[in-house]
């Protein structure tokens, strides 16, 4: 699990609008047409900065480096709640400000209004997009081990204190309420559920949170963890005008990319000057079954070495959140973070955190319900959405390119499981599916599984 130490430098269809192109100025401002709720138009006002972050400022909640040693102190003679791997990535996701303008785990009032409502009242009476409870659950002994204390302090796995939770408030943890709300389903088998829910404590405690030291994970991979903060440097050194956020728990492959580079292209048209590609990859807890995220880094360093992507307009990160495949309710936590990373675009596509559904032989949710939602998720507004464009393999050209249904037997479609399949096979996708690259990253990754007898692989795989 991660660890705490010292700081270290770090170093698709679109709208179904069309996009309107601004006069040329220093400070771009466009006009941009969604459908809204009322199936009128609601016009936006982009311009060109970095978009604010949820509740006008970003929160940091790591303790300052001339306090760390008091604080430690303090924590030492507190109650003490051992956080699991996923507890700590959402202290992770806490501490940075990726769900600002939250302060810490949450309290009642802020997990019933995420439950129900997807969002958080503000004090001055506004509102921001929550769609994904971040709790944090103890059972009946640490309940009484707390008593009427109004602190505790949360440790790693070896019991060191890596943070304090203040002004605290225990209450019921409804399990099956919260499972029902999240997912849509109380089905056996949810992944993120069976892992983290299940058979976690019958409460939840929630308060203001205080991080000892910035998280690391000393995995090789720390240089990609970028804060919102750290991102925000980022994209003005490198003046953006706009931000275009791609997620994904993926390889990339050259249809992802043909997205990402015509969404640059579209975003050129309208005015822009410099838009910026943050390509974001999910970095915390993800199924058994998806490619590890050392692996993905590695085949997205590659997708960059080859120049399918251009590295002066592209920033890798990672983006350290959970994944509970909660289709489109996770998807607005997916894009609300992403604004408060600076990105006033984000790319979304079918299916978004969709699963298999555990039981039956179907996906769990719509395939274009992720995006609809998008449209009209409350406290979302200031966010411009970018609906994938289809893109398939052209076996006429021999490339990923847009599907085109007045000849669509030109085209095959090669899906995640087929991908998987070739490289589990050790065989090649047809040409321009994939960088040569970041395809023997894949092979390569499959081949470990073998060699290190994690899984069993069958003898050949039907693609």
């Amino acid at each position: 699990m991660a660890s705490m130490s010292t700081v270290f430098p770090k170093t698709s269809p679109f709208l179904s609008q069309p996009l309107t192109k601004p006069h040329k100025s220093d400070s771009i401002t466009t006009s941009i047409s969604f459908p809204s709720r009322n199936r009128s138009l609601r016009t936006l006002r982009v311009r060109a900065r970095l978009i604010e972050p949820d509740g006008g400022k970003l929160v940091d909640l790591v303790v300052s480096e001339p306090r760390r040693r008091e604080k430690k102190h303090e924590a030492a003679d507190l109650p003490k709640v051992r956080l699991t791997v996923i507890d700590l990535q959402w202290m992770h996701v806490l501490s940075e400000g990726w769900a600002s303008p939250l302060r810490g785990f949450m309290r009642e009032s802020e997990f019933l209004q995420t439950l129900h409502f997807n969002l958080l009242n503000l004090d001055d009476g506004s509102v921001v997009n929550m769609s994904v409870p971040i709790v944090l659950a103890i059972d009946d002994q640490q309940k009484a081990l707390i008593g009427e204390s109004k602190r505790v302090a949360l440790v790693d796995s070896d019991d060191n204190p890596i943070a304090i939770l203040n002004d605290i408030e225990i209450y019921k943890h409804p399990k099956e309420e919260r499972i029902a709300r999240t997912w849509g389903t109380t089905a056996p088998g949810l992944p993120y559920v069976e892992e983290a829910i299940t058979n976690a404590g019958d409460w939840l405690i929630g308060g203001d949170l205080e991080v000892l030291e910035p998280v690391k994970y000393n995995d090789g991979l720390d240089r990609f963890r970028l804060s919102p903060f750290e991102l925000r440097k980022e994209l003005e050194k490198r003046g953006a005008d706009a931000v275009f956020a791609f997620q994904l728990r993926n390889p990339v492959h050259n249809g992802h990319a043909l997205l990402m580079t015509d969404t640059r292209r579209r975003l050129l048209e309208m005015g822009y000057k410099n838009p910026i590609l943050l390509l974001h990859p999910l970095g915390g807890f993800t199924k058994a079954d998806d490619v590890p995220l050392s692996w993905r880094m590695k085949q997205h360093e590659k997708v960059l070495e080859d120049g399918v992507l251009d590295p002066k307009t592209t920033v890798v990160s990672i983006f350290p959140s959970p994944m509970l495949y909660a289709g489109p309710t996770e998807v607005q936590w997916h894009a609300k973070a992403r604004i408060n990373a600076g990105a006033n675009f984000y790319i979304v596509g079918r299916d978004p955190a969709g699963m298999g559904h555990p039981v039956e032989k179907r996906d769990l949710y719509d395939a274009d319900h992720g995006k609809k939602v998008l449209s009209m998720a409350p406290g979302l507004e200031r966010l411009n959405i970018l609906p994938f464009r289809v893109a398939a393999y052209d076996k006429t050209q021999g490339k990923m390119a847009f599907f085109d249904p007045s000849r669509a037997q030109d085209f095959l479609f090669i899906s995640g499981t087929k991908m998987r399949a070739l490289a589990k096979n050790r065989e090649n996708p047809p040409d321009g599916f994939m960088c040569p690259g970041g395809w023997k990253v894949l092979v390569d990754y499959y081949d470990s599984l073998t060699v290190t007898g994690n899984t069993k692989l069958p003898e050949k795989i039907p693609v």
